[in-house]
């Protein structure tokens, strides 16, 4: 094996051996000796980090155009930027998610790797710190305070972007099924009791209206998120930012992320110190999560038996289900993304605390933010792909299981309008003690002719809205 190569470099605490090799700097290892603690890397969050180099490579275009930095240099952080951009280096970021600093550390390794490579770009060794400077120019007219929660927001909207596909898929998986399944009878329960019929159509249709409220929502968080704070640096003052550098950063910022977007916030003081957008979109992906858990339960009761539950409908089997029982089969893939839904839960709670927390100019615990923001959004957007193609789409109706609806008594609500609530209970207390179904105990006691009750025990009749009379029974009527 050979023996690694090092070189020197220095800061206000020392001088620290780097690894020859390494496009990173002394800050970055630093930053691994401080902070390993999640194991959970910049590296594994390709996403942030591109948008990071879009952050560095439109604060470049700005000073370039102002004069403040050297054109050659300037091309060559704007090349190192794109191969960033393009996914190269990732690796190079080798800094924990979670830290200290209000996220320095990154900000640091993404300009130390930047001018790394761009140094190399000019034909300098790649480790050579000069003549372009991590501090000086690549992170010129800048602070961690305004690139890091504009990176955050750049990623978090590519995220939410990505997400909305997958969450449109599925919802496009609903409709499909509540189209399929719109003719097929079922009993519907209330407090998991007995209540009147409902399609298995119908029920497919809510979850999916539920999700399309999820999609509005996440479309209206991307443009909470638009707001962003380069140019604020340190506090939101604009300390050694030149006056036309702010509205010239936005400009190539829009074009280098294509997120027309993005504006520049008001206040860039408030914009620097709170992170209130970040709850509100976590909070969003907080009521996914709650309908995604809501509907995976639902899917688990219905499909539950097959002997001893519902057994309305057949999930797809994807997997043997024990490991001592022959023949079991579980509903793992709703299993599985209700545990995402607890999950995604647990990071808002993060978030919303570590939000709160923020002291005066600074909110020094946007890492964790960072982290169960990403770390949510990859959850939801892996699990729903998974939950589409290997659960909602193989979904077939149990038609033995569903057949029961014929033998509830919720059939009577039905007949309230017709035969009134007096009798209806009646009914319904001599179906449950003997067994017997509603529609033979009606006939027998003469309250309604066959016809008449064939009607009014209807799918349609009984699935829709309108009061049933025997005086509106029409030709059109007895043909439905």
């Amino acid at each position: 094996m050979e023996e690694m190569e090092y070189r020197e470099e220095s800061d206000l605490l020392g001088v620290r051996l780097i690894p020859k090799d390494a496009y990173w700097g002394i800050q970055t290892l630093r930053a691994q000796e401080n902070f390993g603690v999640s194991l959970v890397h910049l590296y594994n969050y390709p996403t942030l980090i591109r948008a990071l180099a879009m952050v560095k490579k439109a604060c470049a275009m700005a000073n370039l155009d102002l004069g403040h930095l050297d054109s050659e240099y300037a091309k060559a952080i704007i090349q190192a930027c794109d191969e960033i951009i393009s996914g190269e280096l990732e690796g190079q970021f080798k800094v924990d998610m979670l830290q200290g600093g209000a996220g320095t550390s990154t900000n640091m390794c993404a300009n130390e790797v930047i001018a790394s490579r761009a140094n190399e770009i000019l034909g300098e060794a790649r480790n050579s710190t000069s003549p372009i400077s991590a501090h000086d120019h690549v992170n010129l007219s800048q602070s961690t305070n305004d690139v890091y929660p504009t990176a955050i927001k750049i990623a978090t909207i590519f995220g939410l972007r990505e997400l909305s596909i997958n969450l449109n898929n599925l919802i496009d998986a609903l409709d499909e099924k509540a189209e399929k399944f719109k003719d097929i009878l079922k009993l519907g329960r209330t407090e998991m009791q007995d209540a009147v019929p409902i399609t298995l159509g119908q029920e497919f249709g809510a979850w999916s209206a539920a999700l399309k409220r999820d999609l509005t929502r996440i479309t209206s968080a991307i443009n909470v998120l638009k707001t962003h704070n380069i140019g604020a640096t340190a506090i939101g003052t604009s300390l050694n930012a030149d006056p036309d550098y702010i509205d010239l950063a936005e400009k190539h910022l829009i074009e280098v992320t294509g997120i027309a977007e993005l504006t520049t916030a008001e206040n860039l003081i408030d914009d620097t110190q709170n992170s209130d957008e970040f709850v509100h979109a976590s909070g969003l992906l907080r009521v996914l999560a709650t309908n995604l858990g809501k509907i995976c339960g639902d899917l688990i009761l219905l499909s539950s038996g097959p002997i001893g539950g519902f057994h309305e409908i057949t999930l797809p089997p994807v997997q043997p289900g024990s490991s001592i029982m022959p023949g079991k089969v579980n509903p793992v893939i709703p299993e599985m993304v209700t545990q995402v839904a607890f999950q995604v839960m647990g990071h808002d709670l993060v978030i919303t605390v570590a939000s709160q927390s923020g002291q005066l100019e600074l909110n020094a615990f946007e890492p964790v933010i960072a982290y169960n923001f990403f770390q949510a959004l990859k959850v939801l957007k892996n699990c729903i792909p998974i939950l589409t193609e290997r659960c909602i789409r193989g979904i077939e109706p149990n038609h033995t299981g569903l057949d029961i609806v014929h033998r509830s008594v919720g059939l009577v609500t039905a007949l309230n309008p017709i035969i009134g609530y007096k009798a209806a209970s009646r009914v319904a207390k001599t179906a449950l003690f003997t067994g017997r179904p509603i529609r033979e105990i009606i006939l027998e006691e003469g309250l309604m002719d066959e016809e008449w009750l064939d009607l009014a025990l209807s799918p349609k009749r009984m699935t829709h809205a309108g009061i049933l009379e025997r005086r509106k029974i029409s030709e059109q009527d007895k043909s439905e």
